[in-house]
């Protein structure tokens, strides 16, 4: 009987284990959204399991902050959700028990057109697929407007629209609907949006000329009636004239209208002129400022080389998350697909964050170790405390304990109260931290160009600080090690 019951018990976990796996799979085809309409990117796995309990992430691999909308431990969270995306993602609940997470996409933009990341995690895989975006923006009927004769007496036709994404086509159409040559195109973008102007001569004319402006299924269309009859010389007069008073009607309105708009614009011009002047003198302000740093920090890196105390620098694998693999001599960290054993529910380690910190603490001391990077492709190091939270999805920024600079995307950044960018002259093969606890400074500098990274100033450090290191979130497919390096140049 006991034979029977292990058994069953071995059965029940390899089925478990087989329901867990699943594919993410989306659309093959570019999903075509309309500027200021709703879109749903479809995404959804296979077989059709609940993704309740799952981690799901939508983000745009192409931006710098690439986060559109993240769901995780049953609870939307938009702490890094990017900016302009803020009230128009949205994920339904109930479609979730079902496998679905498809995200709306509220009042589109044509910004919004891209490739876009569907991420589904569960505690122990993880798959995405991608969705291309393609957005329409249909812009105002054409405009036809006569522009005169000629001394042939051709007749001057032309046809302009505005407001388009992407760029329509316009043709002109005779009364059969046979396509007539324009004889001159224009296109200017405005923003986000095209205006299109095409014109020409018509000689033989017909009871009327249409012009059309299409975008792929969307078709605008204005036609002008002219006569099939031959003009006398005092019919073209007459028709001159009428075109005159006309257009001189028009002009005037016209006018008076253009008038009140360059007053805005003129006064919207002056508004701009002073903000740019502010942001020049601020921008100003920050470049002294850097160049001080830059100077401290050029001293204190000759200070590094003979003064300051090189910490021995070994990892916790206590505190590593579960696909990270520790050295025994506890000096490199690799991630590995498969998860370690017997480790869950521990409340030093990780389990969101792939991070781990040093055995040792510092406090009311200079401290410097560093820490070789080359060959990895997301990464970030430097300090936390020590009573930092290491449970759940955390921003690494000074005001949740951590002080660091890493790789992410391609971008180098550090996380003060926001995400900063960093500029490098080189990519840094290894990187150097060095920690003045009384002053509250925390330098990061490439140890072979002795190129100044980042500095953190004016912080206050309450508690022990601790050596950490992380190869990102959730996913790093990179094997390539980070090594604590015992041979300081």
């Amino acid at each position: 009987m006991k034979f029977i019951c292990v058994t069953l018990l071995i059965i029940s976990g390899i089925t478990d284990s087989r329901s867990e796996q699943y594919k993410v799979v989306g659309p093959t085809d570019p999903v075509f959204a309309a500027a200021g309409e709703d879109v749903i990117l479809p995404c959804s796995v296979k077989p059709n399991i609940s993704v309740v309990d799952m981690r799901v992430e939508w983000f745009r691999p192409d931006l710098k902050d690439s986060q559109v909308h993240l769901y995780d431990d049953h609870v939307d969270k938009y702490t890094d959700q990017i900016q302009s995306y803020r009230g128009r993602t949205e994920l339904n609940n109930q479609e979730l028990q079902r496998g679905n997470a498809s995200l709306k996409l509220s009042s589109v933009r044509v910004s919004d057109e891209g490739r876009y990341k569907c991420f589904i995690q569960s505690k122990y895989q993880y798959d995405d697929t991608t969705v291309n975006v393609s957005v329409e923006a249909v812009g105002r009927p054409p405009v036809i407007t006569v522009d005169g004769f000629d001394h042939s007496g051709g007749l001057h036709l032309q046809c302009e629209s505005e407001g388009w994404y992407p760029k329509p086509d316009l043709e002109w159409l005779n009364s059969e609907g046979v396509s007539l040559s324009s004889e001159t195109t224009e296109t200017h973008r405005n923003e986000d949006r095209f205006n299109v102007k095409h014109t020409i001569t018509v000689h033989h004319r017909d009871d009327k000329i249409h012009c059309r402006v299409k975008l792929r299924h969307h078709v605008l269309e204005t036609q002008i009636i002219t006569t099939s009859k031959r003009y006398s010389s005092w019919r073209t007069s007459i028709i001159l004239i009428s075109v005159f008073v006309v257009l001189s009607v028009t002009a005037g309105i016209l006018i008076a209208a253009f008038a009140h708009k360059n007053r805005e614009l003129r006064d919207e011009h002056s508004r701009l002129q002073n903000e740019r002047s502010q942001l020049q003198n601020e921008r100003s302000q920050l470049q002294n400022e850097k160049k001080r740093i830059q100077h401290e920090c050029d001293q204190l890196s000759e200070c590094l080389k003979t003064v300051l105390p090189k910490v021995n620098v070994i990892l916790d694998a206590d505190t590593a998350h579960p696909h990270l693999i520790v050295s025994d001599d506890g000096k490199q960290v690799r991630y590995e697909m498969t998860q370690t054993e017997g480790v869950d529910g521990n409340k030093d380690r990780f389990d969101k964050n792939l991070g781990v910190v040093g055995k040792d603490g510092f406090s009311s001391e200079c401290f410097y170790f560093e820490v070789q990077v080359k060959g990895q492709t997301e990464w970030c190091l430097g300090v936390t405390r020590e009573s930092v939270n290491r449970k759940g999805v955390t921003s690494l920024s000074t005001e949740n304990g951590y002080w660091i600079v890493g790789l992410r995307d391609g971008l180098y950044r550090a996380r003060d109260s926001s995400a900063y960018s960093l500029s490098l002259r080189v990519n840094p093969q290894r990187v150097g931290v060095f920690v003045d606890y009384e002053k509250g400074l925390v330098c990061f500098n490439d140890v072979e160009s002795m190129f100044h990274i980042y500095t953190y100033t004016d912080q206050s450090f309450k508690e022990k600080l601790y050596p950490f290191v992380s190869l990102g979130f959730y996913r790093n497919t990179n094997s390539t090690p980070l090594i604590i390096c015992d041979d300081y140049r």
